[in-house]
């Protein structure tokens, strides 16, 4: 089995592969003011509930926006598993046959994204990443990631907005039936859900537009399936899609370590 962290800056990610299939995926707060014992104790407990055996394990992938967070979870692979996680970052890129573009800037997730994208598809794809930052990661089908782009996540602007302004509250990520909002809740809702579909939309068509060639069109991120009215614009939508990139590139550095 081989076992992936996506650690982000909400959640943590962990996806348990078995038989050519995530057999589970499970979600923890990424909280870095918790001790290392309490990620330890779920992570066991996600196992015994599931029936599976830690023992089982033979690979560990991690990937991390959040440093406070990656030795916790590295400790908590050593401790549980009795195995060293391949930590995705500048000193494994030279192992991936991939062109990552400035390997000390670049977020490790999106090059998981970029990674699973090109292994799938080997075609230019646009990657859009719904997470607590909305990315737009360019990747060629030989595997060059040729740019990112990145604007706030849907509910980072909702709470942007909610706390820097006395009237207005968390609201839930919803379309509305009408882009003219009828109250403060359903106006929200219409600012960001319809904005954020322009916004979208407009981005991948100025890369197209500079690429001068199509590309796929590729969603990920835990928000990807808010926006219903954006989803006859993808190609696919892949919620998975950077714990997929984490197991390829696993793989790939298994075959030459």
């Amino acid at each position: 089995m081989l076992l992936a962290f996506d650690i982000g800056n909400s959640d943590i990610t962990v996806g348990l592969w078995k038989d050519q299939k995530w057999i589970h995926v499970w979600r923890i707060a990424s909280r870095p003011d918790l001790p290392e014992l309490y990620f330890g104790v779920k992570i066991r407990d996600y196992f015994f509930e599931s029936e599976n055996s830690v023992a089982n394990v033979r690979t560990i992938v991690l990937s991390s926006v959040v440093p406070a967070m990656t030795e916790k979870i590295r400790n908590v692979s050593r401790t549980l598993f009795e195995k060293e996680p391949v930590v995705l970052g500048p000193k494994v890129y030279d192992l991936i046959p991939m062109g990552i573009l400035n390997p000390f800037e670049i977020g490790s997730d999106l090059v998981a994204n970029a990674a699973a994208a090109y292994f799938k598809y080997k075609r230019h794809c646009i990657i859009v990443d719904f997470g607590t930052a909305l990315t737009f990661t360019t990747v060629s089908g030989t595997g060059e990631i040729l740019g990112v782009s990145i604007a706030p996540g849907l509910k980072t602007a909702i709470r942007s907005l909610s706390q820097n302004t006395a009237k207005l509250f968390d609201v839930p990520l919803e379309v509305p039936t009408s882009s003219m909002g009828k109250n403060t809740i359903t106006a929200i809702q219409s600012g960001i859900i319809f904005g954020y579909e322009g916004l979208v939309s407009n981005m991948v068509s100025r890369i197209r537009s500079e690429l001068k060639t199509e590309c796929l069109v590729i969603a990920t991120g835990g928000l990807s399936s808010v926006i219903s009215t954006l989803h006859n614009f993808f190609d696919s939508i892949e919620p998975n899609l950077t714990l997929d990139g984490l197991r390829i590139i696993g793989e790939w550095i298994d075959k030459k370590t």
